[in-house]
This record gives structure tokens, sequence and C-alpha cells, in this order.
């Protein structure tokens, strides 16, 4: 994986885990989320995008270089499916509360605006 890439992805899962941290200190105190649910979504979310991202950087780009691009979105399609059955578990065994989950979720999300608007932002200062 490109050292550019890597460090970004590393980033956006810094700034994610600081918005979750933030969000679970500012909103379970006064019961307004389910603080399992928040962090259930937010590791999930965390979790997914990693594997995607890496999967991406290991998986598909040598394959794809050695022609067997069919066999990279095979396994690409394998950890979607692991995870919507990993997410569906979640929901019918446990009892999580589904607006925490999805702010824990959501949280990947603005760490992924603010690392670009950062990086914009540096960008432009020099």
């Amino acid at each position: 994986m490109e050292s550019t890439a890597a460090r970004t992805i590393l980033r956006i899962e810094l700034w994610h885990t600081v918005l979750l941290l933030v969000l679970l200190a500012a909103l379970a105190p006064a019961n307004w989320v389910d603080p399992t649910a928040l962090l259930a979504g937010g590791i999930f979310m965390g979790i997914n995008f990693l594997l995607l991202s890496l999967g991406i950087a290991w998986v598909l780009t040598p394959l794809a270089s050695k022609g067997r691009v069919k066999a990279g979105i095979g396994l690409l399609i394998l950890k979607i499916v692991i995870f919507l059955a990993l997410l569906t578990t979640l929901f019918f065994r446990f009892d999580l509360d589904a607006v925490s989950f999805a702010l824990g979720f959501s949280t990947l999300i603005v760490a992924i605006v603010v690392e670009t608007v950062r990086k914009s932002l540096q960008t432009e200062a020099h």
C-alpha cells in the first residue's frame, strides 16, 4: 500500500475513534444513546473500512495486476456478505438501539469529511 494512502486511512480511523469517544462522552451520561450500540456501530464501521481499504490494497490490486480481477471482486463480495450477515446477527440476537448504532456507524462518514477538509486546507497552505 502506498505510504500516503496508508497514512490517510490511519488518520481517518483516528478521527473516527476521536469522534466516537466524544459522542460517547457527551451523550451517554444523559442517557440519550445506548453506549453499547454506539460503540458497536462505530467499531463495526471502523473494521469494515479498514478491511475494505486493506483488501483493495493487498488483495484486489495484486490480483488485478495478474489479470485475476474476478477473483478479487469475488473476495470483496464475500467480505460484504459476511459483514451483512454479522450486522443481521447483531440486530436479531442482541437488543441494540438502532439509532445509537446508526450514530456510531455514521461517525466514519464525518471522519472522512474532517480528514478531507484538513488535507485540503493543508494543501492550500503550501
